[in-house]
């Protein structure tokens, strides 16, 4: 009986228990110590250069002295971001980066998923090989060197867009193209395409990847062409991918781009496409660094910070609401 009662305990009350503390988070973690090890670079590095230096946003708060610091400089509460909101700049500022923002969500997200796509469909592997490396390199070629072939490319003097254009007689006289403002959001979106859709199909080559293969040849053997398989089967089973970017492509709405952006219009002394140009980042570097006004521009980037965060949580609450892929 006493054996019974034993086994009985063992395996209703102390089993739990033991698993529940097996299970526990300290008791994977020394499980998974070495895995642990190899990440807490990245860990030190996210604290010391993310964490760490968010202190420094009191200062958008204060009115900063560079010579005398930050405890001796005053506090103004709210006085920056009201300067900030009410500067004649601020609503051409947010024009412009929501209009780049949202011309970027529109097409450079969607691009890689449909190179992706067609990568999956090409059985030439040599071809795909090639396709994949044309597409790849430009992701890793500096923004430097790309604003200076789109330069060249669009020069009015010489430029193969507008030799091309003449030779076919497409227009009458060359095109002085980063000078006319209204060009400035297709030609900065056309160029992030190019440069970034090779390397962001990766992620949604690999989903690709690992769909069963059995549900092509059933899918085949109920009659559905290559078309069809592409909708009934590869975009629903990478539905999850593309969700989670589209959740962070939301979150970061407001970052319309600040290398690229500063790097396409350095060499346009005039400032005619500023009016189409200038975003958040570029204002905050114009006024921080340029201008050495640290608390207002310290105070802008607060703004788009506050509002990226906000943003982010939105969309991944509102598809969690819908049963679909989220962050958290």
């Amino acid at each position: 009986m006493k054996s019974d009662a034993t086994s009985m305990l063992n395996d209703k009350g102390l089993a739990p228990m033991q698993k529940s503390k097996n299970n526990g988070v300290w008791a994977r973690f020394f499980r998974q110590w070495d895995y642990q090890l190899m990440i807490l670079p990245s860990i030190a590095f996210i604290i010391v250069f993310s964490y760490i230096p968010m202190w420094g946003v009191m200062i958008s708060f204060k009115d900063y002295n560079l010579f005398t610091g930050f405890s001796a400089s005053p506090w103004v509460g709210f006085t920056h971001f009201k300067m900030f909101f009410e500067s004649p700049e601020f609503w051409t500022i947010m024009r412009n980066t929501l209009a780049i923002s949202l011309l970027k969500l529109a097409f450079a997200f969607p691009a890689p998923i449909i190179l992706a796509l067609m990568l999956n469909e090409i059985r030439n592997m040599a071809f795909k090989r090639v396709v994949q490396t044309v597409t790849y390199i430009p992701h890793f070629i500096s923004w430097v060197v790309v604003s200076g072939l789109v330069f060249s490319m669009l020069a009015a003097d010489n430029g193969p867009v507008n030799d091309v254009l003449l030779q076919f007689n497409l227009i009458k006289e060359p095109i002085n193209w980063l000078s006319i403002p209204e060009y400035f959001w297709g030609i900065l979106v056309s160029v992030g395409v190019w440069k970034e859709i090779g390397f962001g199909s990766i992620v949604y080559l690999a989903a690709i990847a690992g769909i069963d293969p059995a549900l092509y040849e059933a899918a085949a053997m109920d009659g559905a062409n290559r078309i069809k398989q592409i909708f009934l089967i590869t975009i629903p089973s990478i539905t999850p991918v593309i969700i989670i970017f589209l959740i962070l492509g939301i979150g970061n709405i407001l970052n319309a781009g600040f290398e690229d952006i500063l790097l396409m219009t350095k060499n346009l002394t005039n400032g005619i496409v500023m009016p189409y140009a200038e975003v958040i980042d570029t204002y905050v570097y114009q006024m921080g660094i340029m201008n050495q006004r640290f608390s207002y521009a310290t105070a802008a980037g607060l703004f788009k910070s506050i509002i990226s965060v906000t943003l982010l949580f939105i969309a991944n609450g509102i598809a969690r609401k819908l049963g679909k892929a989220s962050l958290w």
